[in-house]
């Protein structure tokens, strides 16, 4: 359970650490005289260095490295750097490796979406968003829909993560990306499990999707509030789309809407620095994304703001359909009820994350049906001198880059990694500060409200472990050096340039 820090002088809140989510960070809220709320900070106090100790690796160790950031997300951390691989390296895959890594790749979103309603989100709406924090988490869950569902669900991700390791050599950590294409085949036994799990995937996600139409659509009161005023911001919005405009995870080119939901731009994944700069802030490890010809113009939303959001909500909103019959006819039901394109409440984020499970359960199917899957022909043997690759996928939280440039040994001089987190900083500052203005005042400060607070970015799925760049890239420090007896002896401190400060 969270820590609640209110002073006497109820001027400043601290909710240490956030909860259900992938990392670590805090909210730290400021009271004016009037017991208003002034400024909200969601702050990233980590900081992690993948950038910098890559440089000097080889780039085809890149694709293990990279799944280290995170242990909820490796595979997509380990898909795109192998597609900045294939970019580096000047090769193409053959249609075979291509199957089998988009394969995985929706089997392993399956698995991410179902552990982010059933564990991380789900808590707030199936138990409820007030309800005692004891009760806000799985066992919660268990106890409102019932312990056959909740060994369903099990099963269900222990079938995921085993098929993952079945044909990516772990389901944590996979090793089987290589420039050029796959480390292995898949055998005909392969095969035939994927399908069978295929299918009862595919059921699953239909399972889940009419529990949330029961209990999430089925509430007003939750309904009122996906679509009240404190959870809503106009940003635009970036997801990967294929020829057709249809929403894609592992492979297209990038759609931006406006906030009124005209095509803003369209790129290929290798242009991104032509259309995203990053912004940071003194007060976090976590730097800002912003779009590039409109400039970063703070922490405001509407047309003029470079902000953009990426995650369920803005890859619905940047598609133009889905590539399935099932997921369509949930994609324009979400847009029917929710009143046309784009929509802007943060919170449908949870409806548009369940109607992503749909899609990657009925795109595993079709790919773990497709006659030629057992294709013996699954690489190409690089023969081109690296120099620079960049690659991108649909993460879960939405769209990731992993950017490498090489000597011509093939030894990382320089790595950018873009997270999906980092593209949704600025807006996840937003709806931090807008839900804590309208739920908070000194006379209504509780566990319950504040966990509300939180569904402002738990809505997002952050995952802060993946996110934690900081420029100049430098981590603040002190350190006391004691006696014996506990006294202080000296102290030192490294500020954000590096300098060495004695006391």
């Amino acid at each position: 359970m969270a820590s609640i820090t209110i002073p006497a002088s109820k001027r400043r809140i601290t909710i240490d650490p956030v909860t259900r989510l992938e990392g670590h960070g805090r909210i730290e809220i400021f009271l004016n005289e009037e017991g208003a709320v002034d400024r909200a900070y969601f702050q990233v106090p980590e900081l992690r260095g993948f950038e910098k100790f890559a440089q000097g690796r080889t780039a085809e160790s890149m694709p293990q490295i990279t799944s280290r950031i995170c242990g909820v997300c490796p595979t997509a951390h380990h898909m795109a750097s192998t597609k900045a691989l294939d970019r580096l390296y000047q090769v193409s895959p053959p249609a075979a490796a291509l199957r089998i890594r988009e394969l995985v790749y929706s089997t392993f979103m399956v698995e991410d979406h179902a552990l982010h309603f059933y564990f991380l989100g789900g808590p707030d709406f199936v138990v409820g968003p007030k309800a005692p924090a004891a009760e806000r988490n799985v066992l919660g869950v268990i106890g409102k829909v019932g312990v056959d569902v909740a060994l369903k669900v099990i099963a269900m991700r222990r079938k995921l993560r085993d098929l993952v390791a079945r044909a990516a050599g772990k389901a944590i950590h996979p090793v089987f990306g290589l420039p050029g294409g796959v480390s292995k085949p898949l055998t005909r036994e392969d095969a035939e499990q994927f399908r069978a799990v295929a299918g009862e995937a595919l059921e699953f996600a239909k399972f889940t999707y009419s529990l949330f139409q029961k209990v999430v659509l089925g509430n007003s009161e939750y309904v009122d509030l996906i679509r009240s005023d404190m959870f809503t911001h106009r940003t635009y919005y970036m997801g990967m789309v294929d020829e057709r405009n249809r929403l894609t995870f592992y492979d297209g080119k990038l759609r931006v809407v406006a906030p009124d939901g005209h095509e803003w731009a369209k790129f290929h994944p290798d242009d991104y620095q032509t259309y995203i700069e990053e912004h940071a802030e003194p007060w976090t490890y976590m730097k800002f994304c912003h779009l590039k010809s409109l400039g970063w113009q703070g922490f405001t939303d509407g047309l003029e703001s470079g902000i953009y959001c990426v995650a369920p909500l803005a890859r619905l909103n940047a598609a133009e359909g889905m590539a399935t019959p099932v997921a369509e006819e949930a994609y324009l039901e979400f847009f029917g009820t929710l009143g046309g394109k784009p929509v802007h409440y943060t919170l449908a984020n949870h409806w548009a994350r369940v109607i992503e499970l749909l899609y990657a359960a009925e795109r595993m199917n079709e790919l773990a049906n497709h006659p030629e899957l057992t294709d013996p022909d699954v690489r190409v043997i690089p023969t081109q001198i690296p120099r620079e690759g960049i690659g991108a996928v649909e993460a879960p939280r939405g769209t990731l880059f992993h950017h490498y440039r090489t000597d011509e040994q093939g030894l990382i001089t320089k790595a950018n990694l873009l997270v999906a987190t980092q593209n949704n900083a600025a807006r996840i500052a937003l709806s931090v500060e807008k839900a804590a203005r309208g739920l908070i005042s000194a006379s209504t400060v509780d566990d319950g409200v504040l966990n509300m607070v939180e569904m402002a970015f738990r809505a997002y799925d952050p995952c802060l472990g993946c996110a934690t760049h900081a420029l100049p890239g430098s981590m603040p420090l002190w350190l006391s050096v004691r006696d014996r007896q506990g006294n202080v002896v000296t102290t030192l401190r490294r500020d954000y340039d590096g300098s060495i400060h004695r006391g």
